[in-house]
Protein backbone atom coordinates (compact mmCIF):
# COMPACT_ATOMS: atom_id res chain seq x y z
CA UNK A 1 0.00 0.00 0.00
CA UNK A 2 1.27 3.70 -0.67
CA UNK A 3 1.21 6.39 1.39
CA UNK A 4 -0.77 10.19 1.59
CA UNK A 5 0.95 12.72 3.41
CA UNK A 6 -1.60 15.50 4.99
CA UNK A 7 -0.74 19.18 5.28
CA UNK A 8 0.76 18.14 8.63
CA UNK A 9 3.06 15.38 7.48
CA UNK A 10 1.48 12.75 8.71
CA UNK A 11 1.65 9.49 6.35
CA UNK A 12 -1.84 7.97 5.68
CA UNK A 13 -3.05 5.03 4.25
CA UNK A 14 -3.32 5.45 0.65
CA UNK A 15 -4.01 3.72 -2.90
CA UNK A 16 -1.64 1.99 -4.91
CA UNK A 17 0.89 3.18 -6.64
CA UNK A 18 1.61 2.53 -9.98
CA UNK A 19 4.43 1.07 -10.95
CA UNK A 20 7.62 2.49 -13.38
CA UNK A 21 9.95 0.40 -15.49
CA UNK A 22 13.14 1.64 -14.79
CA UNK A 23 15.90 1.22 -17.11
CA UNK A 24 19.78 2.31 -15.40
CA UNK A 25 21.54 4.87 -17.44
CA UNK A 26 24.54 3.50 -19.86
CA UNK A 27 28.03 4.15 -19.15
CA UNK A 28 28.21 1.74 -15.63
CA UNK A 29 26.72 1.87 -12.24
CA UNK A 30 27.57 4.28 -9.29
CA UNK A 31 28.40 2.69 -6.05
CA UNK A 32 24.81 4.22 -4.81
CA UNK A 33 22.98 2.35 -7.66
CA UNK A 34 23.40 -0.85 -5.98
CA UNK A 35 21.11 -1.58 -3.27
CA UNK A 36 23.25 -4.08 -1.69
CA UNK A 37 25.98 -1.84 -1.34
CA UNK A 38 28.15 -2.30 1.58
CA UNK A 39 26.66 -0.25 4.75
CA UNK A 40 30.33 1.35 5.29
CA UNK A 41 30.75 2.38 1.59
CA UNK A 42 27.09 4.02 1.23
CA UNK A 43 27.52 5.40 4.51
CA UNK A 44 31.18 7.00 3.42
CA UNK A 45 29.85 8.29 0.05
CA UNK A 46 26.71 9.31 1.21
CA UNK A 47 28.79 12.16 3.70
CA UNK A 48 31.16 12.67 0.94
CA UNK A 49 27.92 13.84 -1.55
CA UNK A 50 26.80 16.36 1.73
CA UNK A 51 30.10 17.63 1.65
CA UNK A 52 29.94 18.24 -2.03
CA UNK A 53 26.62 19.42 -2.18
CA UNK A 54 27.38 22.56 0.33
CA UNK A 55 30.67 23.50 -1.13
CA UNK A 56 29.67 23.34 -5.10
CA UNK A 57 26.17 24.00 -5.71
CA UNK A 58 24.03 21.13 -5.12
CA UNK A 59 21.99 23.02 -2.18
CA UNK A 60 22.06 26.14 -3.95
CA UNK A 61 20.60 24.54 -7.08
CA UNK A 62 17.61 23.17 -5.18
CA UNK A 63 17.41 26.43 -3.10
CA UNK A 64 17.02 28.41 -6.18
CA UNK A 65 14.46 26.11 -7.11
CA UNK A 66 12.29 26.55 -4.41
CA UNK A 67 13.07 30.26 -3.78
CA UNK A 68 11.19 30.59 -7.22
CA UNK A 69 8.63 28.25 -5.54
CA UNK A 70 7.81 30.28 -2.47
CA UNK A 71 8.35 33.64 -4.37
CA UNK A 72 4.26 34.25 -3.56
CA UNK A 73 4.04 32.40 -0.70
CA UNK A 74 3.04 33.61 3.12
CA UNK A 75 4.73 33.62 6.03
CA UNK A 76 2.88 31.10 8.22
CA UNK A 77 2.14 28.33 5.87
CA UNK A 78 2.95 24.92 6.30
CA UNK A 79 4.25 23.12 3.21
CA UNK A 80 5.17 19.55 3.05
CA UNK A 81 8.69 18.74 0.61
CA UNK A 82 8.94 15.21 -0.99
CA UNK A 83 13.08 14.63 -1.64
CA UNK A 84 13.10 11.54 -3.67
CA UNK A 85 16.35 9.93 -3.90
CA UNK A 86 17.14 12.19 -0.62
CA UNK A 87 20.42 10.24 0.07
CA UNK A 88 21.21 11.20 3.64
CA UNK A 89 19.11 14.13 3.64
CA UNK A 90 21.55 17.39 3.93
CA UNK A 91 19.40 18.83 0.72
CA UNK A 92 16.25 18.42 2.37
CA UNK A 93 17.53 19.86 5.42
CA UNK A 94 19.02 22.89 3.88
CA UNK A 95 15.64 23.99 1.86
CA UNK A 96 13.58 23.69 5.43
CA UNK A 97 15.66 25.83 7.11
CA UNK A 98 15.99 27.87 3.92
CA UNK A 99 11.86 28.30 4.17
CA UNK A 100 11.51 28.94 7.95
CA UNK A 101 14.15 31.83 7.03
CA UNK A 102 10.51 32.88 5.25
CA UNK A 103 8.26 32.36 7.98
CA UNK A 104 6.90 29.11 6.52
CA UNK A 105 7.66 25.81 7.63
CA UNK A 106 8.72 23.05 4.95
CA UNK A 107 8.51 19.55 6.29
CA UNK A 108 10.70 17.08 4.76
CA UNK A 109 9.73 13.70 3.38
CA UNK A 110 12.54 11.72 2.75
CA UNK A 111 12.82 8.84 0.41
CA UNK A 112 15.86 6.59 -0.63
CA UNK A 113 16.60 2.69 -1.79
CA UNK A 114 19.09 2.88 0.56
CA UNK A 115 18.82 1.78 4.39
CA UNK A 116 22.07 4.00 5.16
CA UNK A 117 20.23 6.64 3.40
CA UNK A 118 17.34 6.44 5.95
CA UNK A 119 19.12 5.80 8.95
CA UNK A 120 20.80 9.26 7.84
CA UNK A 121 17.98 10.99 7.71
CA UNK A 122 15.83 8.86 10.63
CA UNK A 123 18.57 10.70 13.05
CA UNK A 124 18.15 14.26 11.25
CA UNK A 125 14.25 13.96 11.75
CA UNK A 126 13.30 14.10 7.85
CA UNK A 127 10.61 11.28 7.71
CA UNK A 128 12.24 8.63 5.80
CA UNK A 129 11.20 6.18 3.50
CA UNK A 130 12.95 3.47 1.82
CA UNK A 131 11.53 3.04 -1.82
CA UNK A 132 12.16 2.93 -5.03
CA UNK A 133 11.35 5.73 -7.10
CA UNK A 134 9.67 3.50 -9.44
CA UNK A 135 7.13 2.78 -7.02
CA UNK A 136 6.83 6.31 -4.43
CA UNK A 137 4.38 5.38 -1.59
CA UNK A 138 1.99 8.23 -1.98
CA UNK A 139 -0.73 9.10 -3.90
CA UNK A 140 -1.04 11.95 -6.46
CA UNK A 141 -1.54 15.72 -4.79
CA UNK A 142 -0.41 14.50 -1.90
CA UNK A 143 2.89 16.71 -1.13
CA UNK A 144 3.43 20.37 -2.44
CA UNK A 145 6.55 20.33 -3.52
CA UNK A 146 8.76 17.44 -5.11
CA UNK A 147 12.55 17.34 -5.28
CA UNK A 148 14.58 15.60 -7.11
CA UNK A 149 18.32 16.15 -7.11
CA UNK A 150 20.99 14.50 -8.87
CA UNK A 151 18.64 11.71 -9.26
CA UNK A 152 17.65 11.24 -13.28
CA UNK A 153 21.10 11.00 -14.52
CA UNK A 154 21.23 7.06 -13.22
CA UNK A 155 18.49 6.42 -15.46
CA UNK A 156 17.73 6.03 -19.20
CA UNK A 157 16.10 8.81 -21.00
CA UNK A 158 13.13 7.44 -21.15
CA UNK A 159 12.94 6.56 -17.28
CA UNK A 160 14.08 10.08 -16.41
CA UNK A 161 11.13 11.20 -18.46
CA UNK A 162 8.54 8.83 -16.73
CA UNK A 163 10.16 10.04 -13.66
CA UNK A 164 9.06 13.70 -14.60
CA UNK A 165 5.55 12.98 -15.62
CA UNK A 166 5.31 10.90 -11.89
CA UNK A 167 6.62 13.63 -9.80
CA UNK A 168 4.23 16.26 -11.88
CA UNK A 169 1.23 14.45 -10.63
CA UNK A 170 2.56 13.83 -7.11
CA UNK A 171 2.88 17.81 -6.39
CA UNK A 172 0.11 20.40 -5.54
CA UNK A 173 2.58 23.32 -5.74
CA UNK A 174 6.11 22.56 -8.21
CA UNK A 175 8.86 20.32 -8.95
CA UNK A 176 12.22 20.87 -8.53
CA UNK A 177 14.87 18.97 -10.95
CA UNK A 178 18.27 19.59 -9.86
CA UNK A 179 21.16 17.66 -12.40
CA UNK A 180 25.03 18.00 -13.27
CA UNK A 181 25.47 20.22 -16.21
CA UNK A 182 27.69 18.02 -18.31
CA UNK A 183 30.69 19.73 -19.74
CA UNK A 184 34.11 18.99 -19.72
CA UNK A 185 35.29 21.57 -16.56
CA UNK A 186 32.56 20.18 -14.52
CA UNK A 187 34.70 16.49 -15.31
CA UNK A 188 38.01 18.04 -14.40
CA UNK A 189 36.39 20.10 -11.74
CA UNK A 190 34.76 17.14 -9.39
CA UNK A 191 38.14 15.04 -9.84
CA UNK A 192 40.32 17.75 -8.64
CA UNK A 193 38.23 18.83 -5.97
CA UNK A 194 37.34 15.42 -4.68
CA UNK A 195 41.24 14.89 -4.67
CA UNK A 196 41.41 18.22 -2.83
CA UNK A 197 39.06 17.53 -0.43
CA UNK A 198 40.57 13.90 0.16
CA UNK A 199 36.92 12.41 -0.73
CA UNK A 200 36.49 8.20 -1.25
CA UNK A 201 38.24 7.03 -3.77
CA UNK A 202 34.67 5.69 -5.00
CA UNK A 203 33.12 9.20 -4.46
CA UNK A 204 35.84 10.32 -6.99
CA UNK A 205 34.94 7.58 -9.81
CA UNK A 206 31.37 7.85 -9.31
CA UNK A 207 31.22 12.12 -9.40
CA UNK A 208 32.79 11.71 -12.85
CA UNK A 209 30.52 9.13 -13.68
CA UNK A 210 27.30 11.09 -12.74
CA UNK A 211 28.83 14.13 -14.88
CA UNK A 212 29.14 11.98 -17.93
CA UNK A 213 25.61 10.34 -17.28
CA UNK A 214 24.05 13.81 -16.76
CA UNK A 215 22.69 16.40 -19.29
CA UNK A 216 23.00 19.69 -20.79
CA UNK A 217 20.59 22.65 -20.61
CA UNK A 218 18.86 21.74 -24.45
CA UNK A 219 18.94 17.52 -23.48
CA UNK A 220 17.05 18.64 -19.56
CA UNK A 221 14.94 20.88 -21.75
CA UNK A 222 14.17 18.00 -24.28
CA UNK A 223 13.39 15.48 -21.49
CA UNK A 224 10.70 17.95 -19.78
CA UNK A 225 8.99 18.19 -23.68
CA UNK A 226 9.27 14.69 -23.46
CA UNK A 227 7.08 14.27 -20.38
CA UNK A 228 4.61 16.97 -20.98
CA UNK A 229 6.39 19.35 -19.29
CA UNK A 230 6.96 23.59 -20.16
CA UNK A 231 9.26 23.86 -17.39
CA UNK A 232 12.19 26.31 -17.31
CA UNK A 233 16.09 25.44 -17.36
CA UNK A 234 18.65 27.20 -15.58
CA UNK A 235 22.21 27.19 -15.54
CA UNK A 236 23.38 27.58 -12.11
CA UNK A 237 27.18 27.75 -10.65
CA UNK A 238 29.14 24.75 -9.48
CA UNK A 239 28.07 23.21 -13.37
CA UNK A 240 24.32 22.36 -12.31
CA UNK A 241 21.34 22.76 -13.85
CA UNK A 242 17.64 23.48 -11.99
CA UNK A 243 14.38 22.70 -13.61
CA UNK A 244 11.59 24.01 -11.71
CA UNK A 245 7.85 24.39 -12.49
CA UNK A 246 4.23 24.75 -11.10
CA UNK A 247 2.41 21.44 -11.33
CA UNK A 248 -0.69 20.66 -12.55
CA UNK A 249 -2.21 21.18 -9.40
CA UNK A 250 -0.75 24.57 -8.34
CA UNK A 251 -3.23 26.47 -6.20
CA UNK A 252 -2.97 30.14 -4.87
Amino acid sequence: MSRRVDRAGTPEPGLPTPVIALTPAALGREALDERDCPLPVARATLADLAVVNALFGGRSAAAFGLDRLLRDRRPGERLTLLDVGAGGGDIAAALARRAHGRGIELVPLTVDTHRAAAALCREARLNPSVASAAALPFRPASVDIVLASQLLHHFDRASAAALVHAFNGLARLGVIVAEPRRTRWALGGIWLAALTLGLQPVTRRDGILSVRRSFTAAELKALLANAGIAGSVHRRRGFRLVAVWRARHAHG
